[in-house]
């Protein structure tokens, strides 16, 4: 199984858009920042025929050490979230 990297991504668009290595890859590297950016200011990020990422505040809670069984606090936390679109959800099905 592969795994596409930031620079197969610059590579791609390089060759389909005709651009500059350089100017590919800070495409893909402002392309990323923006997205994270928005995150971090509590927005959320809809990306049509893909999906949507936002950030979920997770409260602390009670977990347990699976090998020990012990209980531990998991300590409260933000996370990012993806939830795919339909259209999305029916291409990598059909595939």
């Amino acid at each position: 199984m592969a795994t596409i990297t930031r620079a197969d991504l610059a590579e791609t668009i390089r060759q389909s858009a005709g651009l500059s290595a350089a100017e590919s890859y800070k495409l893909v590297d402002i392309f990323f920042s923006e997205i994270a950016e928005s995150l971090i200011r509590g927005e959320e990020v809809k990306i049509s025929n893909l999906g949507t990422f936002k950030i979920l505040d997770k409260k602390e809670r009670m977990g347990r050490n699976p090998k020990t069984g012990e209980s531990a606090v998991i300590s409260a936390r933000r996370t990012v979230s993806f939830r795919p679109s339909a259209e999305f959800r029916k291409k990598v099905a059909n595939s």
